[in-house]
C-alpha cells in the first residue's frame, strides 16, 4: 500500500494510505480499550514516525534487495508463510515491548507489523509479483542491488531490454498498474471516516476464540474472493470498484490492524477485564 514518497516523514500525511490506516486503527483501537489501559501503548505520533522514510518501504529505497521486506501473499496457499512470519515476528516483538514498558521500540513494531498486515490484506500484494519480476528479469531478486539495477530490466539485446522495460513500466505493466492500483485506493481512502470499520463485541468474541494470526488470514482470503485487482487490470477504476474499496477494502483492513493491536494489548497483560 502506497505510504508517500518516502522522501521525508511527512511525505505521506495527506495521501499516505498506511497513515490513514494507522489514524483510524488507533483511533477505534481507543474505542474498544479502557482509557487508563489504552495511554501505555504507543502514542499515534510516535507510530507515525516509523511510517513511510522510516518504514519498510524507507528500506526498499535506501538498501535495494538487502534487507527488504517482501510483504507479498497468496490467501489461498497454505506453504505461503513468508509474510506470516514476518507479522508473527512483529506481533511477538511488540508483545513483549509492551510488557517491558519500552513505548520507543513498542512503535517501531506496532507501525511495522501494522505495515506488514496492511499489505498482506492489499488486493495488489495477492499477485505472484516476484513470479512474474523474475520472468521479466530472467534471474532472481538478488540482482536488484541497486537503485539503477532495481529500475532497468535487462535483456539480451537492446530491444529485448526495452520490451521488458515497456512490460515493467509501461501502461498495464507489472509496476506501473501495481503503483497506480495503490495510489488510488490511496486517494479514494483518504477523505472518508469508514465507520464500519469499528470493531464490535462479536468481532472481540472471534478474535478470542481463533487468535490474530487465523483473524488475518480470514480477512485476506475475503478481500481476495473479490477479485479487485483483477477488476482493475481489466476496467480500470471502475464507480463498483470504487464502492468496494470505500465500503469494504478500508473497512476490513483497519478493522484488521485494530484487532491485531488489541490482541498485542491483551496477550501482554494491558485489558483489565476485557476479552
Amino acid at each position: 500500500m502506497y505510504s508517500g514518497t518516502t522522501l521525508t516523514n511527512k511525505s505521506g500525511a495527506i495521501l499516505g494510505a498506511h497513515q490513514k490506516i494507522d489514524r483510524v486503527a488507533y483511533k477505534y483501537l481507543q474505542k474498544i480499550t479502557p482509557g487508563e489501559d489504552v495511554k501505555d501503548f504507543p502514542s499515534l505520533k510516535s507510530i507515525l514516525h516509523f511510517e513511510g522514510k522510516n518504514g519498510p518501504d524507507g528500506i526498499k529505497r535506501k538498501s535495494p534487495a538487502k534487507d527488504e521486506p517482501w510483504h507479498f501473499y497468496d490467501p489461498f496457499d497454505s506453504d505461503d508463510t513468508q509474510l506470516l512470519e514476518i507479522i508473527d515476528n512483529h506481533y511477538k516483538e511488540l508483545v513483549k515491548q509492551l510488557k517491558k514498558g519500552t513505548p520507543e521500540k513498542a512503535a517501531f513494531d506496532t507501525a511495522w507489523l501494522a505495515h506488514a498486515v496492511v499489505d498482506g490484506l492489499t488486493p495488489a500484494h495477492h499477485f505472484p509479483y516476484e513470479e512474474k519480476l523474475e520472468e521479466l528479469r530472467g534471474g532472481g531478486m538478488h540482482e536488484r542491488d541497486s537503485i539503477k539495477n532495481k529500475i532497468l530490466i535487462p535483456g539480451e539485446t537492446p530491444g529485448e531490454s526495452v520490451k521488458n522495460n515497456w512490460q515493467m513500466w509501461g501502461f498495464g505493466g507489472l509496476m506501473s498498474m501495481h503503483a497506480a492500483f495503490e495510489a488510488g485506493v490511496a486517494i479514494i481512502m483518504a477523505p472518508i471516516s469508514m465507520k464500519k470499520a469499528i470493531p464490535t463485541d462479536t468481532d472481540l468474541e472471534l478474535l478470542a476464540e481463533i487468535g490474530y494470526e487465523e483473524y488475518f488470514k480470514r480477512a485476506a482470503r475475503e478481500i481476495a474472493m473479490l477479485d479487485m485487482y483483477d477488476r482493475f487490470h481489466d476496467k480500470g477504476w471502475t464507480p463498483k470498484l470504487v464502492r468496494d474499496v470505500r465500503n469494504h477494502l478500508g473497512p476490513v483492513i483497519i478493522k484488521t490492524v485494530c484487532m491485531v493491536w488489541y490482541s498485542a494489548m491483551r496477550e501482554a497483560g494491558m485489558l483489565k477485564g476485557k476479552k
